[in-house]
Formats: C-alpha cells, structure tokens, sequence
C-alpha cells in the first residue's frame, strides 16, 4: 500500500497568515512539500500541471511578502494556480479539483476571497489588476498592493499590451511580474517571444538604481514630476550603454530581471525591496515549466495536462483506445493535411493552440503552410481575412469559448466582406473539467445573427470531412464548423471526400408520432434515446439532422412543420437563441403551429465536471432526452 507523503510544514498551512509565521529559511521546504503535493493529487486526479510546477516558489513568495487576501494577487490563466489554491484554504479540498462539484479548475472570486480575479483566458491579468490598483486610490486604501501575475505567453495577448499602455499612463503602484518560461501550452512564438529572451538588466545595476532612489526620495527630490523625468534620462543612458531598448522602460514602467524565478529567498528578497515603490513596475522571473519534475521539464507540452500517470516512473496511464473512434481533433488534423496537400491555397491558422487542434500535423508536413500566432485570437481572425482578400483559403482553428475574444473581427474583417474564410471551432459544447471558461456554449448564438456566414456542425467524423471539403471550394464564403472536444462514433473515420449541398440537412429515420430535430454529434445521444423508445414500442420518432444553422433547410421545416404537431430540438449550446430557437423562429413566421420543446443548455454558466455528468445535469445525456420523449408522447 502506498505511504502517504509527509508534509511536516505545509499540513499547518490553512492560510497565507500561517505561511508568513515561518522563517525565511523554511520557505524551501514549504516550496518542496508544495510541490510534491501537487505531483502526489493531479498523478491521480488530471489537471494542469507544468504550469503550477513553475511557479511554485513564486507562488510561496507572493503570500509569504504580501498581506493576502487584503493584498490582491491577479493571476493571468489558471494554469499557474494550483499551489495558490492548496495555501489559501483549500489544502484538504484539492482531492476534489475539477470534479463535479468540487473546488473550480481556475481561481473563481465565487470560490474563495484570495481569488480576486476570473482567470480562465489569458492577458486579462494586467487591465483587472490595473483597475484593481486604481480603485484602490480612489477609496483611499493607499496601502494596499496590487500584483499582476502574468506568463505562459499569455504577453502575446493584444490585452495585456493594451493593459501595459494605460498603466504607463494612468497614476498607479501596480507591480506586474512576468513568468517568463518560453511556453504557452506549445512553445511560445512571435517577437515578444525573442525579445525576452535577450533582455537582461545587470543585477548590480538594479541595486545602484533602487538604493539611488530611496535616497532622492528622502532628500524629497524624487516627486512623482521628477520621478518621471529621471526615469526618462536613466532610461536613455541605460539604452545607450547596454546597446539594447527596454520597451518596458521605454514606457516608464520599472523594469527589473531576469531573476531565477526557482530561488525563493532571492525572490522574497527582490519582493521586500520593490512592493512598496512608487508608479508601475515589473519584476521579470525566468523559469522552468514542470520544474522538480524531470519528465514535464523534459516535455513541458505533453505535461502541460498529462493525464493520470505514475509519478515514481513518470509513466502516464493511457487507456488503450485501439478500434476506438479518434478525436474529431484528429480527424481535422488529418482531413486540413489531405484538402491542403490538393489545393494549394489552403493555409493553417492557430493562436498558441497547434497540438490541442492537431493543427501540428500540417505543420509538420508542410511548414511554410501553417502559422502559430501566439494567443492573439483577435488576430488570428483578421490576418486568416488578409491572406483570403489575397486569395488564399485560411482553416482558422480557434477553440469556441476562445472565438469570443474575436467576434468583431469575425463580423468586421470577414463577415461584411464575405472573406473565404473557413473558421474551425474546436471544443464546442460542454468541455467537461475546465468548466464555465472554457465551455464552448455561445458560438452557435452569437454567430447566428451574422450576415454572410455559413454555420454548420457534422454529426460525425464522416460529415465533418465533408463539410471541410465544401467549405474549401471556390464558391463559399466565410465558412464556420463547429464539433466538440473527445471523440466521435465512428472508428472508420475515413471516407470520400465529396461535397455536401450548403443549407440543406437531411432526415436520418422517418417516424408517424413526433419529430425530433439535432444539430451536430449531440444527435447521435438523440438517436441512441429515441432507439431506445421505439424498441419499447412506446412511439414513432423520426429524426433529422440539421445540419446547417445557417442557413437554415426550410424546406426540411415545412416538411417538420407540416407534419408534427410535437417538435424536439437538442443542441449542446445554450438554448437561449441557438438552433432551437432558430427553428422556432422559422415555424412561426411561417403559419406552423406545433408544440415545440427546446433541448439545449440552460441560462447559467455550467460548472466543471465531467462531460457525462454536465450531460445528465443539463437534461442532455441519453436518459434525459429519453424522458422528454416519454414526456412530449404523453403530453
């Protein structure tokens, strides 16, 4: 049987208030029980892991110099956060982590009071903080700190430049630190990336300049005015010597770094010595994502959400899948290396995202066809419409909770011009464990009202390699595809590739008693309860499968609208404005009058758990539709 871990310190940590009791040469046992505590939970309960590795030392730093929760620590992706949560409280909780009804998978200020901000998507960390920080001095509370804590590459991000341009001008005392640890979920890419990799401010130079600066002030010399002005000269003869332009600086934002960011005194030392300066400052850490992990430092992407796996041998535990349908994320990969290999205008397009999407593939094979933008989603979207105003077809995968970050480019960039775009959203649907962030429950809602977008969603592997073809001929416009995270039904997955006709669905059984209509892979959980109801001889359902939002099949609606006086439309998608609404909408305008029961996600954010269980509590499982079936018979 396996022995427990013994965590002589950590067990009497039930807040930041015990960590800050301890001497400061305590602090690396706490960061070697902290870590080892992670390793022991998510080798048996999967989360993100490397990216809590990396800063635990930080994160013992953090609340071991600031007052926490007084003090507020913004953390940018929850990726980072694992050892925040077992500090501030919920140590003896962990084991539930990203189960249903189990603490959250990102910090959640519903969760706790040391969560200050919501941190599923990256680069918001530096506006919140910065607001955070400007609130603080309006109400007076002149001795609160305020710290943005930012990495993963999340600096890409279009919102954090926008965040680091308002507090260069806007009075504040917020203290940014960059994780810098040359990763996001793949390796970071882009120029920030470079960038930091060379910048580098003398240690002996920092001290000089902090030990100058308390003495100016003393003297009464270092007003916020001058503090300004000498800020800019230092700037200028630091850029001059060390032959290298700080854009942090250029800004008038402190810089200090690269510090080892695994050196808990040293960070504690630098923390101390900066948190109480005056104006904006950012503390660069270099560090190691995985770090006291040998097998995540060696492969920081396959560790950054690893699974379950043996945490003596480093070996992951992966389920035999063999004759089991793939991952539609394979079947695009896949599919997008087979179109772009016959048509040489078909180029790839990701923000930070080419292994989750298996965008990798065609990266692999053909380099000079595929592009990594960084997490730049908004990007993303307007540089695929560039290169398709030049005529080129870009696949622009971008997950759906993530195309919410870019929904005017969609509209502006692509839209208005019907730019052949085609926009692949991946993880639409309930995601399961990463919960609310990350569900991608809005697309089908928000893209409807749109102009000029084609919207559709295959009901497996076959029709999603189908639509991918269609989608690519010269006709189309901009082109959305929606499918979920996991796999699909069929483990034959490769057929034909052959087009569909745009705007037409197609009625996958026929039936005398009701009608139950579906939009993509949900509608084989529709077919497996209605089978279910006719093999009881409890009813004749036919069954349809949209297969186009928009637009819509309405002569599939007539046909329904005629013929059925109950109606069912399942959709895993928020019911409020989706498909069902959109047929409801169509029959109504025309004269139909059935009675029809929308199936769909309800009006709430759906909390984190596995795919199964969100099913069965959302009435979308098997079971549920079974019963509304029953339900809508008997009615």
């Amino acid at each position: 049987m396996e022995q427990p871990t013994a965590y002589e310190l950590l067990n009497h940590i039930d807040s930041p208030a015990d960590l800050r009791k301890l001497a400061p040469e305590q602090l690396p046992e706490v960061c070697h029980e902290l870590r080892q505590r992670i390793i022991d939970e998510v080798s048996k309960n999967p989360g993100h892991f490397g990216s809590s590795l990396g800063v635990v030392e930080l994160t013992v730093a953090l609340h071991y110099c600031f007052d926490t929760p007084y003090d507020r620590i913004v953390w940018d992706v929850g990726h980072q956060a694992y050892g925040h949560k077992i500090l501030t409280g919920r140590r003896d909780s962990f084991h539930t982590n990203r189960k249903l009804n189990g603490i959250r998978p990102f910090p959640s200020p519903n969760e706790s009071e040391y969560d200050t901000f919501t941190c599923g998507h990256a680069s918001n960390s530096i506006s919140a903080a910065l607001g955070m920080a400007v609130a603080a001095a309006y109400k007076g509370e002149e001795q609160r700190k305020v710290v943005a804590v930012i990495g993963d590459g999340s600096m890409s991000g279009g919102l954090a430049f926008e965040g680091l341009n308002n507090a260069s001008s806007t009075p504040n005392n917020l203290l940014i630190i960059l994780n810098d640890n040359n990763m996001a979920i793949d390796r970071s890419v882009g120029g920030m990336k470079q960038y930091l990799l060379h910048l580098q401010t003398s240690e002996s130079y920092n001290r000089i300049r902090y030990c100058l600066s308390r003495r100016l002030h003393k003297w009464g010399l270092l007003t916020d005015e001058g503090r300004k002005s000498i800020l800019r000269f230092n700037n200028s003869v630091k850029s001059i010597v060390a032959q290298q332009q700080n854009i942090f600086e250029g800004m008038n934002i402190r810089y200090f770094g690269p510090v080892d960011g695994h050196d808990v005194a040293g960070l504690v030392k630098v923390l101390r010595e900066i948190k109480d300066m005056k104006g904006p400052k950012l503390l660069h850490l270099h560090t190691v994502k995985g770090r006291g992990y040998r097998p995540a430092e060696k492969d920081a992407t396959v560790w950054h959400a690893p699974g379950i796996f043996d945490k003596e041998t480093g070996e992951r535990i992966i389920a035999d899948t063999t004759g089991m349908p793939p991952l539609f994320q394979e079947v695009f990969g896949n599919t997008l290396l087979e179109l772009a290999r016959q048509n040489p205008k078909i180029i790839g397009v990701t923000p930070a995202m080419p292994t989750g999407c298996s965008m990798n593939l065609l990266m692999q094979a053909l380099p000079d066809r595929a592009f990594d933008v960084g997490i730049a989603e908004g990007h993303a979207v307007t540089f695929s419409g560039g290169m398709a105003k030049e005529g080129l077809i870009p696949f622009c995968n971008i997950y759906s909770s993530f195309m919410q970050r870019a929904y005017d480019n969609v509209i502006h960039d692509v839209a208005i011009h019907r730019q052949h775009v085609v926009l692949c959203l991946d993880r639409a649907g309930l995601v399961g464990e990463d919960g609310p962030t990350h569900h991608g429950a809005f697309d089908l809602a928000y893209f409807r009202p749109i102009p000029n977008l084609t919207i559709a969603s295959p009901y497996d592997e076959h029709e999603l390699r189908r639509l991918m073809y269609t989608a690519q001929l010269p006709e189309q416009g901009p082109f959305v595809i929606r499918y979920p995270r996991g796999r699909g039904v069929l483990a034959d997955w490769q057929c034909p590739l052959e087009a569909v006709e745009v705007g037409k669905g197609r009625r996958l059984k026929p039936g005398t008693d009701m009608a139950v209509i579906t939009l993509g892979p949900i509608g084989n959980v529709a077919a497996r309860a209605i089978r279910r109801v006719e093999e009881e001889g409890k009813g004749s359902i036919a069954h349809y499968d949209l297969r186009f939002l928009k637009p819509l099949d309405t002569g599939l609606l007539d046909e329904v609208g005629q013929r059925f006086s109950h109606i069912i439309t399942v959709e895993d998608g928020v019911r409020m404005g989706g498909m069902g609404s959109a047929v409801l909408e169509y029959l109504s305008d025309q004269g139909h009058t059935p009675v029809l029961k929308r199936l769909g996600l309800p009006d709430k954010f759906v909390q984190h758990g596995s795919v199964k269980d969100l099913y069965a509590l959302c009435g979308l499982d098997e079971e549920s539709i079974y019963r509304t079936i029953l339900q809508t018979l008997d009615a």
